[in-house]
């Protein structure tokens, strides 16, 4: 399993930004799609998950009703729309795939959860 994100840049405090993740490889072994953040300095957090059909979707205290995840299977790809963008929003984000837990992932938001792991990509919020 691969997985590619992307869409990550510089935007000012309250716009948007949109990443994705592509994954590829053996895909029908992946079940939830995750992801996570890193500023400097402070631990890995997770951010959203999303199991695989859609059905379940998880979000952190701090993002939720600013952030949304989406799943888009026939294109291997999960969506993460960012709106509200913050200065503490600043971070890497990485997105993770779980393909163990067929059943629904314990703890969607705990990077230990997660197999495989894709290259981060860069989001500043700053004016």
């Amino acid at each position: 399993v691969q997985l590619q994100a992307s869409g990550g840049g510089l935007v000012q405090p309250g716009g948007s930004l949109r990443l994705s993740c592509v994954t590829s490889g053996t895909i029908f072994a992946i079940n939830t799609i995750g992801w996570f953040r890193q500023a400097p300095g402070k631990e890995r957090e997770g951010v959203s998950s999303i199991s695989n059909h859609g059905g379940n979707t998880y979000y952190a205290d701090s993002v939720k009703g600013r952030f949304t995840i989406s799943r888009d299977n026939a294109k291997n790809t999960v969506f993460l729309q960012m709106d509200s963008l913050k200065p503490e929003d600043t971070a890497v984000y990485y997105c993770a795939a779980d393909t163990v837990y067929k059943g629904g992932i314990p703890f969607p938001l705990e990077s230990y959860e997660y197999d495989y792991w894709g290259q981060g990509t860069q989001v500043t919020v700053s004016s």
